[in-house]
This record gives C-alpha cells, sequence and structure tokens, in this order.
C-alpha cells in the first residue's frame, strides 16, 4: 500500500510540504549570530527570528539534478546547490547535497551533505515531509501512536526559541518514551507539538543497524496498520504536529488542516548558534556536514 507525504510546494508555500529547509532549519533568535567576533544579521520571517534559513531560504530555490538512476536496482537521484556568500545573511559559499534512495524492503535513505568552500558558517539540514500514515485523505493523526526515543527535550519561549536548557521529558505532555497516541495530551498544549527531542545516545547500540544510525521514533496507525521507523546520525528530531496548517488545499483538491499531519526533522539542535551549550552546527572548510536518515516501512 501506498504511503503518501504531500508533494506540494512553491515559492509561496509557507509549510515547506516535503522540503530541504536550510542553511539553517528551525529558528535563529533574534534573526542574529556572531561567529568569530562578527556579528551576522540575518532576515527575520517568523516574528523576530530566523526560521528555516529565512525568506529565501534552501526551500524557496531551485535545487540541480546532479544524478539521476530511475531504474537501478536502488533508484536514486541526487540534488545540488551552491548558496552563496551572504544569501539570506549567512556568511561564504556552502555546496549542499541531497541524495533519495529506494531500498529494498520499503526503505528510503535520505542523505544530505554540506561544504563550506571558504568561510565558517552554520549548516542545519532537515527534511520537512509531513506524514500521515492512514493516507493524506483519512483525516487528523491525532490516534495514531507515537514513540521517540528521547528521554530529555530542549524547552522554549513563547516565540519557540530555546531557554538553552535541556531536561527531561517525564512528567511532562512530550513523554512519548512508551508508545502513546499523539492526541493523547495534545490538549495541553496550546498549538499542539512543535519541540525538539534530544535522542538518547543508547538507542544507537540498542537499537541502531549497520549504518550507525541511532533509532529515533516509531509511528504506528492502527487502522491501517502501517508502521514508520525513523534512524539518523543527528543529535535531535523536531516533533511537530501541524499546530499551525490551516486550511491547505492539497491533492485530490483535499483540504489538510490542523493535526492533518506529523513531522520528524532529524537536525542539529535549534538556535544552536546561539547557545554555546548546544552541539555545535558550525561548518567550515575542513569540516563538512553529513547529515542521514532512513525511513523503514512495514505493516503489523
Amino acid at each position: 500500500d501506498e504511503i503518501k507525504s504531500s508533494p506540494f510546494l512553491s515559492q509561496n508555500d509557507t509549510n515547506s510540504f516535503g522540503a530541504t529547509v536550510g542553511r539553517v532549519a528551525n529558528r535563529i533568535a533574534g534573526a542574529q549570530f556572531t561567529l568569530n567576533g562578527t556579528l551576522y544579521k540575518l532576515i527575520p520571517n517568523d516574528g523576530k527570528n530566523t526560521l528555516h534559513g529565512g525568506p529565501l531560504g534552501f526551500s524557496k530555490v531551485i535545487w540541480k539534478v546532479t544524478d539521476y538512476k530511475p531504474n537501478d536496482v536502488e533508484p536514486y537521484i541526487v540534488f545540488q546547490y551552491l548558496s552563496p556568500n551572504g544569501e539570506q545573511g549567512f556568511p561564504g559559499d556552502v555546496v549542499a547535497v541531497v541524495k533519495y534512495t529506494l531500498l529494498a524492503y520499503n526503505q528510503l535513505s535520505i542523505k544530505m551533505k554540506a561544504r563550506a568552500l571558504n568561510k565558517a558558517t552554520p549548516v542545519n539540514l532537515a527534511n520537512h515531509a509531513y506524514w500521515n500514515l492512514g493516507g493524506h485523505d483519512s483525516g487528523d493523526i491525532l490516534s495514531q501512536e507515537l514513540e521517540i526515543y528521547a528521554s530529555r527535550y530542549t524547552p522554549t519561549d513563547g516565540e519557540l526559541i530555546p531557554t538553552g536548557k535541556v531536561v527531561s521529558v517525564v512528567g511532562t505532555p512530550y513523554d512519548f518514551l512508551k508508545s502513546n497516541s499523539v492526541g493523547s495530551r495534545i490538549g495541553q498544549l496550546q498549538k499542539g507539538y512543535d519541540i525538539n527531542y534530544v535522542l538518547d545516545d543508547k538507542e544507537i547500540i540498542r537499537r541502531g543497524n549497520k549504518r550507525g544510525l541511532r533509532k529515533a521514533a516509531v509511528v504506528h496507525d492502527r487502522k491501517s496498520g502501517r508502521v514508520m521507523e525513523l534512524f539518523t546520525n543527528q543529535p535531535a528530531v523536531q516533533l511537530y504536529t501541524s499546530g499551525s496548517l490551516g486550511e491547505t488545499k492539497g491533492k485530490g483538491g483535499v483540504v489538510y488542516k490542523k493535526s492533518g499531519a506529523l513531522c520528524l526533522e532529524t537536525q542539529g539542535y535549534p538556535d544552536a548558534v546561539n547557545h554555546p551549550n548546544f552541539p555545535s552546527t558550525i561548518l567550515t572548510p575542513s569540516k563538512p556536514y553529513d547529515h542521514q536518515m532512513l525511513l523503514r516501512f512495514f505493516t503489523s
């Protein structure tokens, strides 16, 4: 059975459907940061903050297809984009490459790589697919079950900017250490889930695979029996339950509404450029970026 993620994307899109977002995914507080003694001012597009790289981030530019093998044993396509120095306020030239590969046993591999060509710069790419395992026209995802292999999260202020703390999920609505329905505690949150989880290192050993990836999350739709497992080499994952989706017309005229899908965006910590205690997202010419995701689909 086909599992659908919305493919609709344009320069006017405000939801980042299916996009690669960057140069820095998620939020940068005050649309600015200081790196190596220089203050860089970005373009705010989320109140006074910068979200997903700015108003013309990586989801709004044209990527070049550099390789495409549709009839290979493992079909794949490769996209490349050269982000010039100063784009949306970010320093240095960056080459980004994203490869999508269909693997055996209903698996999708997404590999995102980037190189800073001349200056240090922050890079934090994320895949922004929206998932509804019941199908894109099946209503909301509140009854679908979710497990996230993260015992901590980064709390935020009223503008969804991390406070800098890393705290336990236990006793909060963010606790998905055991599988639970998405809607079980969503009523305790004003706009649903839009929060960064710090993935547990122990999952690399306990639930990882030969690719050296950690298991990040499992989604299960009992109505259809469909299951999606997510693996990554990134330290965190953002759970977003489409709280701001509104009324968006999609495939076949179907209207996508609030809680109509969920996103699991593997990533570095949000606003890491302004929190020295967070793992660094700074790239240099000698330190390339390597982000891997593996999605497995099966039925229970």
